[in-house]
């Protein structure tokens, strides 16, 4: 038996801005050391203060999508401070 799900195209924006911006900061972290190191970092810049921006909107659509919104914030931010260097 099939179940149809009605998704908001909002929350599939949203859900989709999330993982381009933790990918994002993956990318950034990944061009640490780099020719492209500036480049990753005004990636992972733009894309907090994009998510930041849809935090912010979030807040109309409920709280769910709201919390979603700051947690994703929070794994960006941890992922572009983490030092993850080996240590000599």
């Amino acid at each position: 038996m099939l179940f149809a799900v009605a998704l908001s195209p909002s929350l599939c924006l949203l859900g989709l801005l999330q993982i381009l911006g933790i990918a994002s900061a993956g990318v950034a972290r990944a061009m640490e050391g780099t020719r492209h190191e500036r480049l990753g970092h005004w990636l992972c810049i733009t894309s907090l203060g994009v998510i930041g921006g849809f935090c912010g909107a979030a807040v109309r659509i409920g709280p769910d999508a709201t919390a979603a919104c700051a947690v994703t914030l929070a794994v960006m931010t941890m992922i572009a401070v983490a030092d993850v260097s080996p240590r000599h």
